[in-house]
């Protein structure tokens, strides 16, 4: 049956309703899509303004309908997103990294549907991944994949065939698995990693953080415009790099981030920077992801810190 109200179509105030009860679900889209909860929220704020404008009157799947809405304003910004970057690149003054905003945490979360909640995220690890790919890519792969749009709903967003954005997916999906190979789930080996992490970085102890480590070891960082912002691989040069920051090991706490142990660092009462880890199978560190750009760590759900 239509979700809308007979005759006329939805007034405003029965569509405000309408988009409120899927509001929730347009937020997980576009937090898959765009990997930012700042973002994420601007363009749920934006496919209000849209539906709001539109003509709803003809619409049998309102969900349907508010997720391809949506849809295209996420598609824009990560259209938006790499036009962005690669002028940065053409500048030459800094790498351009991204890692996506994360989902923060208590790492003693005794509520129950809190923890549900929270172990039911999106991985950090799945999100960095999802931001190699090309727009129309993730667009394809998310609202398939993750959320089961068809791909007759996907096209029109992506200007192409069902045939083609079927390719779009399956395209990403390969990517996907190839870069997201195996890791350790193990929320207490985590948690044992995560706190021999901040024993070895508070002690200084180079030889204990090379130990965590996976030789082939890749480490994100991105801190928006600054020069801090980089990739590095191989696991003495990790630990070169953790050991130079050492200083702010006595301002770190254990958090989960994404549903998994982590580690945030707070200065002067401020969220500094978001440490994720990735663990290979035999429980040593095989990604490490870190945002600690000024811009955008204010942004971050991070209330429990001071509770």
């Amino acid at each position: 049956m239509d979700e809308l109200a007979s005759g006329g179509g939805a007034d405003h105030e029965h569509l405000a309703r309408l988009f409120e009860e899927h509001r929730g679900h347009l937020r997980a889209v576009a937090y898959r899509m765009l990997g930012s909860l700042s973002e994420a929220e601007d363009a749920v704020q934006e496919g209000w303004l849209r539906a709001s404008l539109a003509d709803s009157g003809a619409v049998d799947n309102m969900g349907g309908w508010l997720t391809t809405i949506v849809g295209r304003v996420c598609l824009n910004m990560l259209r938006s997103r790499s036009v962005r970057r690669e002028a940065a690149l053409d500048v030459g003054e800094y790498e351009t990294v991204h890692v996506p905003d994360p989902v923060l945490g208590r790492v003693d979360v005794a509520d129950p549907e809190q923890e549900a909640l929270l172990t039911d995220s999106v991985g950090l690890a799945l999100l960095v991944v999802l931001d190699t790919l090309a727009p129309a890519e993730r667009l394809a792969f998310v609202l398939h994949d993750m959320f089961a749009l068809p791909f007759e709903d996907i096209a029109p967003i992506v200007d192409r065939t069902a045939a083609a954005t079927r390719q779009l997916a399956s395209r990403a999906r390969r990517r996907v698995q190839d870069q997201g190979a195996s890791p350790s789930t193990d929320r207490g080996r985590q948690r044992e990693v995560v706190d021999a992490w901040i024993s070895a970085s508070r002690a200084g102890d180079f030889e204990a953080l090379l130990a965590l480590l996976d030789p082939d070891v890749l480490l994100r960082a991105d801190a928006g415009l600054l020069p801090a912002s980089k990739l590095v691989r191989g696991a003495r040069a990790v630990a070169e790099q953790a050991h130079t920051f050492r200083k702010f090991a006595p301002f770190t706490r254990p958090v989960l981030v994404n549903g998994m142990p982590g580690i945030v660092a707070v200065v002067d009462g401020r969220l500094y920077s978001v440490m994720a880890f990735t663990l290979g199978e035999d429980g040593r560190i095989t990604e490490l992801n870190i945002l600690a750009d000024q811009e955008r760590t204010p942004k971050l759900d991070a209330s429990f810190l001071t509770a």
